[in-house]
């Protein structure tokens, strides 16, 4: 029998592979990962490590890392409380990721340990492939609105003495009660 425990879902999600029985060559996966906002910015860098090391110890190498960094969650999840068994509701975490190469039981190892650490709010171990498949942006598209008609350039005045010459303190505050009074 095959439980979640022991099987990794192969890449099209419809058959699991008993970790005994799974083939030696090498895979690629990405792991997204979520730490608890409990923790203190310089500790990230420590949990983030130990995943590491789980990956390096298994034999797997790094393709690719996105640094954690918090972020809004889309809605409040619920995780049990590093201290105490209370369950405690976050709205915010570390969100970070890492994309790396692999035998399945390393992606098994690494899949029980981030189930044990308390400081990991959720995770996702996908199967994928080693281009990098991140969403790029792209710059908004002009498009070119051609005009029927012809567009004239008007001449330019010449600035006429009236509009050069100096305006008195008295012919502004004439103009100035002009406005208001209408």
């Amino acid at each position: 029998m095959v439980t979640d425990e022991t099987a990794i879902l192969d890449a099209n999600l419809d058959v699991a592979i008993p970790v005994d029985e799974a083939p030696a060559e090498p895979r690629i996966y990405e792991l997204g990962y979520h730490i608890i906002p409990t923790v203190k910015e310089e500790d990230v860098e420590k949990i983030v490590g130990g995943i590491r090391s789980v990956i390096e110890k298994a034999g797997g190498s790094f393709i690719a890392e996105g640094a954690p960094s918090l972020i809004r969650l889309a809605y409040p999840m619920s995780a049990l409380a590093v201290e105490g068994e209370k369950r405690v509701e976050y709205d915010r975490g570390y969100f970070g990721w890492i994309k790396f190469e692999s035998a399945i039981s390393a992606a098994s190892s690494l899949m029980e340990n981030l189930k044990s650490d308390a400081n990991i709010l959720r995770f996702g171990i996908f199967r994928t492939v080693r281009e990098d498949t991140r969403a790029k942006m792209k710059a908004p598209t002009l498009r070119e609105v051609k005009r029927t008609d012809t567009i004239k350039s008007s001449p330019r005045r010449a600035p006429t003495e009236e509009s050069t010459a100096p305006v008195s303190e008295e012919d502004l505050e004439k103009a100035l009660s002009e406005i208001t009074s209408e």
